[in-house]
């Protein structure tokens, strides 16, 4: 598996279902001046999908105020994402959702991040990708391991503390937590006022 943190995201064109339902060819480029959470789901109408789906479109707005953009991709038509949406939440589709979601029907998408498992579907692949187009954050779980949406948000508020602040976040720091300014008589100070 290809680590691509801090290397430029592999661009891509492809057909997504947007928030209203209409189709559109899309650019990963196009976001570029953004944040994004790029986030890859094995299949549609499956299980553990759609919880994480719905779960992203619950939390737009706390991605929109952090200026990122939510983008889901899997291996399936975007006529199949429209018949997944169209679908009623209670008979096992989405529902609306408010963020693409790509058609990645070649497999190329998931081929370029590396998250293409043996049975041609793909892992559960997280990216965040800074406002420069570079990943920043990779996670990848494997078929049955759903995503905390709360961490993704967790990590791109540490990254944005560090772009403004200048300083490093250490383990389980959230935001209004203290972080930490780089170089040892920094870390001294820190580890004596929290332990």
């Amino acid at each position: 598996m290809a680590t691509l943190v801090a290397k430029q995201a592999p661009d891509f064109t492809a057909q997504a279902v947007m928030p209203d339902g209409s189709f559109k060819e899309i650019k990963l480029s196009d976001y570029r001046g953004k944040y994004v959470i790029l986030f890859f789901y094995p299949l549609d109408f499956t299980f553990v999908c759609p919880t994480e789906i719905i779960a992203f479109s619950d939390k737009i707005n706390e991605f929109k105020k952090r200026n990122a953009e939510v983008l889901g991709v899997s291996i399936d038509s975007h006529f199949s994402h429209l018949a997944w949406r169209n679908t009623d939440r209670k008979k096992g589709g989405l529902g609306k959702i408010d963020y693409p979601l790509v058609a990645d029907l070649d497999k190329n998408i998931s081929a370029s991040f590396d998250v293409l498992a043996d049975g041609g579907i793909a892992f559960r692949g997280l990216f965040l990708i800074d406002k420069d187009g570079v990943v920043q954050h990779q996670l990848i779980n494997n078929l049955p391991l759903g995503r905390n949406i709360d961490e993704a948000i967790r990590m791109l508020d540490a990254l944005q503390h560090h772009e403004q602040h200048g300083e490093v976040c250490p383990a389980n720091w959230s935001q209004g937590k203290d972080a930490m300014k780089p170089g040892p008589q920094e870390s001294q100070e820190y580890f004596q006022k929290h332990g």
